[in-house]
């Protein structure tokens, strides 16, 4: 059987390119989305380039999901090759600001619930799956901006963008990676962060540098690394990223 893979948030965007050069690769794809109907279109935009996905709903909010998705893949496939983790939310809209004092409990407490408590029970639900591929690989979206060695550093680059509760999810999946990675170590499955870059999106904005079209790299590399590949690190490319 063809390998097979869940990419959840995979109707638009950085979600949409992966699962279309992952698709070209050969790889069975089920997109992940939230509206059912934008990721019907989503299917005929990669029909339309000669690839056959499939889709699954996938609504981080509802705390069934993780099992729906999961009786999808297990009654259709039998196993799961490859999860990305992709969705994610950054609910000021933007990056730039600083506002650790300011931000609300609900803006944390919701994209903490996107970003990092869901990702967690969607991947304890499918790692029985996971477990039956021959070389597993588990994928969490992550960014630069979780890396606190960077935050806090002097003169850092990335100082300007200190939007508190995206950051600190992406830094608390991080974490999430590092430990189900060494939980998993004597297995064939591999777990890595990936930083995709800064990226035009509607969450990266109109000034990113990295067009959507070329968005998938690392999430690609990452989610067909060979057995002798790396585990547990944060990486943008082949780049490895400070914690």
């Amino acid at each position: 059987m063809d390998k097979v893979a869940f990419i959840s948030g995979a109707n638009r965007g950085i979600g949409f390119e992966t699962s279309k050069q992952l698709a070209q690769t050969g790889v069975k794809v089920i997109l992940g989305s939230r509206d059912l109907d934008k990721g019907k279109d989503a299917l005929e935009k990669l029909k339309s380039n000669g690839i056959e996905a499939d889709l699954a709903k996938y609504d981080a909010f509802d705390p069934d999901a993780p099992q729906k998705v999961f009786d999808h893949v297990s009654n259709k496939y039998g196993k799961l090759d490859i999860l990305i983790n992709n969705a994610g939310v950054l609910l000021t809209g933007n990056l730039f600001v600083t506002n650790s004092s300011t931000v609300s409990d609900k803006d944390i407490k919701d994209t903490f619930q996107t970003n990092l408590f869901s990702v967690i029970s969607l991947t304890q639900k499918l790692l029985p799956l996971i477990k039956k591929s021959d070389a597993g690989r588990i994928v969490n979206v992550s960014t630069i901006l979780s890396s606190l060695t960077l935050h806090s550093a002097k003169d850092s680059p990335i100082s300007p963008a200190k939007e508190f509760a995206y950051n600190a999810s992406k830094t608390a999946l991080n974490a999430f990676t590092i430990h189900l990675a060494n939980e998993l170590k004597d297995t064939n499955i591999k777990v890595n962060s990936g930083h995709p870059g800064w990226v035009k999106t509607e969450l990266g904005g109109p000034n990113a540098p990295i067009e959507v079209e070329d968005s998938y790299k690392t999430s690609l590399r990452l989610a067909t690394l060979d057995d002798d590949g790396p585990s547990g690190g944060l990486f943008h490319e082949e780049e490895i990223l400070p914690w």
